[in-house]
């Protein structure tokens, strides 16, 4: 008997020890050599929290390339699309990809905006830039910590950068908790009077890769309208109700069920008009389980389903992007706010900080 005993001791101490082993797991960051761009060294810094969650990023562009999380069944994939390479990120065929966008994201109404009774003539193409942050090379510093690990990333856009006005000091702040949130945190200054809106694009597919389309993915968006567009999707100033149209994800429905395979490039107006965080959006994908919840302290987000994704370009792997492959859930002020009173106010002015808060929470449904 007493053998017995201790031998259920010996076991009960192994399993404690076992499991404050497990718990005790601290999260990690590491970094490679990415490669090399106008002279200077890309890294790839890795993110890893204590339940094995991964994010990936590199300093051109501020870019997130990977954000590796488990299915239902416990298996690990990757839910965003990108490249395997520098090179492909260097190209004319990146679509942003899980880059840092603006100084103004978006679409801006024939490429000029007055402030202050100044009229600025930008260099932009029709989304808001040529040359954008998402091009630049950023500053990164490591976050270490228990709860979780980050990275500080920062640039200074100077002042005529594509035609803005005013030096703009930006950072971003990416952390991944071990409770499976990457939350992004902006906080931007300014010398001078300048527009600012900052969206981090990243495409989203949460099957990770099963399939190759997000049409049965089920999205529900906490938003009761949506901004109506004229010629090349500028906003004209107004808001449509999404009640009885394909746009109306009031309730959660496939994406793939309510525009005849057309997809979704359109902006959301958000419920929550108070600047703190809150719940925007969440999808689920049925053959992985996964969930997502976009929550923001942003007014609108933009819902893009991959319209302009075709084969000839290919991302990890080697494999073909497809259309409406992936979604975007871009949390933003309003494109064209420059020019649009209507809207919120997107004017940075000096003695004053912008700050915004996008959290993106994985979980699973079994």
């Amino acid at each position: 008997m007493r053998k017995l005993i201790a031998l259920c001791l010996f076991i009960l101490m192994w399993a404690n020890a076992f499991v404050a082993s497990a718990q005790s797991v601290k999260p990690t960051i590491t970094k490679i050599l990415f490669g090399e761009a106008e002279g200077q060294k890309i890294y790839q810094y890795t993110l890893k929290n204590s339940k094995g969650m991964l994010v990936k990023v590199i300093n051109y562009g501020a870019t997130v390339t990977d954000i590796i999380t488990a299915d239902k069944n416990g298996e690990p994939g990757n839910v965003v699309l990108g490249f395997d390479s520098l090179k492909q990120y260097l190209s004319k065929d990146n679509a942003r990809m899980g880059a840092i966008r603006g100084r103004v994201t978006n679409r801006i109404a024939n490429n000029k905006f007055t402030l202050d009774g100044k009229e600025y003539l930008l260099t932009l193409n029709k989304n808001g830039e040529v040359l954008g942050i998402n091009k630049r090379i950023w500053n990164i510093e490591e976050i270490p910590g228990n709860k979780g690990v980050g990275l500080k990333v920062t640039y200074l856009s100077k002042d005529g950068e594509e035609g803005f006005p005013g030096n703009l000091n930006l950072t971003v702040t990416y952390m991944l908790t071990n409770d499976n949130e990457l939350k992004i945190n902006y906080l931007v200054t300014t010398d001078q009077p300048t527009p600012v809106v900052l969206t981090s694009h990243s495409y989203f597919n949460l099957s990770g890769g099963k399939f190759d389309k997000i049409l049965n993915t089920e999205l529900q968006v906490f938003a009761d309208q949506y901004l109506e567009t004229g010629k090349g999707g500028v906003p004209d100033g107004n808001y449509l109700d999404v009640k009885s149209t394909p746009f109306d994800f009031t309730t959660p429905g496939q994406i793939g069920a309510r525009n005849n395979g057309e997809g979704y490039d359109l902006t959301y107006v958000l419920r929550n008009k108070t600047g703190k965080l809150a719940l925007a959006a969440t999808a689920y994908e049925p053959l992985s389980g996964r969930i997502m919840e976009t929550y923001t302290t942003e007014p609108g987000v933009v819902f893009y389903t991959g319209n302009a994704l075709n084969e000839k370009v290919t991302g990890k792997g080697g494999k073909p992007f497809t259309k409406q492959g992936a979604f975007c859930l871009e949390t933003q002020h309003f494109p064209d706010s420059p020019n649009q009173p209507k809207f919120p106010s997107v004017i940075l002015r000096p003695g004053e900080t912008f700050t915004s808060e996008t959290v993106y929470k994985f979980s699973v449904r079994k």
